[in-house]
């Protein structure tokens, strides 16, 4: 008997409806329908609910097969969660360039290294690209770690190669306007963040 099966059995046993059920485990009425019909399983802290709940072990619950299905499942929510965990603070360190000295500066023949908020000597327009660049990726940032349960596929599909983009982005804009310690920062995080994509292949 598969997982849904017996899960059906045991609430019918019980005399619980699907609410009652969610309700008990703290979880949604739609959670227990998924899990009852086959399209899902639950993670590893709602199956030892179950299992307490019902007084039965995880092995009776679960063939062998299913139980490496959820932990892999589990595993990579947790890998997800860390990466969009780094990329996020990462994506929001960008606004050290606001605050550190990473701009040359020259003033009186003498190259001075200043931060971005202080930085006068340069065309606005640059100026202004650096500031939209440091923006855009702290709102991006900010997003990642906000939206770390979203499941929207747009965006779980997006994110990590929007910020690896916007980084290569600031990147060039950094070496082709010859500022290359913000370059040399902003790379610095843009190969963290790709090495953790190849690690996840």
């Amino acid at each position: 008997m598969e997982f849904n099966e017996k899960l059906q059995e045991l609430r019918k046993q019980k005399g619980f409806t699907q609410v009652e059920l969610a309700e008990l485990l703290y979880v949604s009425r739609t959670a227990i329908s998924k899990w009852e019909s086959g399209r899902g399983f639950p993670n590893i802290e709602s199956l030892k609910a179950i299992s307490k709940f019902f007084s039965v072990s995880l092995d009776e619950l679960l063939s062998g097969e299913e139980i490496l299905a959820i932990a892999e499942k589990d595993h990579k929510e947790k890998e997800r969660t860390i990466r969009d965990l780094v990329f996020g603070l990462l994506d929001c360190g960008m606004a050290l360039l606001l605050f550190l000295p990473f701009f040359g500066q020259k003033a009186d023949g003498v190259i001075r290294e200043v931060s971005l908020l202080v930085l006068s000597e340069v065309q606005p327009y640059l100026k202004t690209a650096y500031i939209i660049f440091v923006g855009v990726m702290i709102v991006l940032g900010i997003m990642t770690l906000a939206l770390q349960n979203c499941r929207q596929r747009l965006w779980t599909q997006s994110k990590s190669i929007l910020s690896l983009t916007i980084s290569a982005v600031g990147v060039c804009l950094f070496i082709i306007s010859q500022q290359p310690y913000a370059a040399v920062f902003v790379f610095a995080f843009l190969i963290i963040k790709a090495l953790m994509l190849i690690k996840r292949q």
